[in-house]
């Protein structure tokens, strides 16, 4: 049974699963689906047609599924999917989806968005990311597992980042960043790899290594093509984080990578 405070308004056709608790004064659309277990705490405004799963918290003044600030959004019946055990702070703004992306915004399982980011329309979000305060992304974004993004930066649209880079804090990112890749500065570089983040995550001491060395390599010489010189290394550096290196570096995209820090 779900609990729901007298002053919150449930439109009708939305649909509350098991255990899950409202607090004062939220309103939920028609078309939400709100799954178990999930805590709002109170003044939030969930509308269109969204789905949040279960064990999620969200905190005051949260708003999803609102209209996106795209002047060529039409009224579409876009979406909002949201998965589980993610705790959603205060002023958190996460905007559905447009016809000009895929129609939805997606974000994954245990995910922390911390008071005031914001997630813009046809945004995908993996697994096991944190926004810090304040941290932006701009339509279209891509986030992959177990990225970090500090208080204060933005990502613009279409950029694409990797799985476990980190984006320091107060960064503009304004292109694709490897995965395992470290980014910071007012114009964003990559300065280097998360290795704190690839030591917690136990990863193999000589996969690390590896990695180290093929990042090295890359980062040398500008001037040369970046593929040129992944088709002339790979082979020494075969591993998995190389190879999701490389996949990263091979997909289509409409950005160009990150630039790396010259030395």
């Amino acid at each position: 049974m779900a609990h729901i405070h007298q002053s919150t308004i449930i439109n009708e056709g939305a649909i509350i699963g098991k255990n899950v608790e409202i607090g004062p004064f939220c309103i939920i659309g028609s078309n939400v689906k709100i799954d178990d277990n999930t805590k709002l705490k109170s003044h939030i405004i969930i509308e269109g047609s969204t789905v949040i799963g279960k064990n999620n918290i969200i905190h005051p003044f949260v708003t999803i599924g609102v209209d996106p600030q795209d002047l060529k959004f039409s009224g579409e019946d876009s979406k909002v999917e949201i998965g589980d055990n993610n705790i959603i702070r205060e002023h958190v703004t996460i905007h559905k989806g447009t016809n000009s992306g895929i129609m939805k915004t997606i974000i994954g399982n245990n995910c922390l968005l911390m008071v005031g980011s914001h997630i813009a329309h046809d945004c995908i979000l993996g697994n096991n990311i944190i926004l810090a305060n304040n941290a932006t992304l701009a339509g279209h974004v891509e986030v992959e597992d177990n990225v970090i993004i500090g208080g204060l930066s933005a990502v613009h649209q279409f950029v694409k980042i990797g799985h476990g880079a980190m984006i320091g804090g107060m960064s503009a990112v304004e292109n694709n960043v490897i995965p395992y890749g470290m980014a910071m500065g007012e114009r964003a570089f990559l300065s280097g790899l998360n290795l704190v983040g690839l030591k917690r995550s136990k990863i193999d001491r000589d996969q690390i290594n590896n990695l180290r060395h093929f990042f090295k390599e890359i980062s040398e010489n500008e001037s040369q093509n970046i593929s040129d010189k992944i088709i002339k290394i790979k082979k020494q550096y075969d591993c998995n984080l190389v190879r999701n290196v490389i996949n990263f570096i091979n997909s289509n995209s409409s950005r160009s990578l990150l630039k790396f820090k010259k030395r």
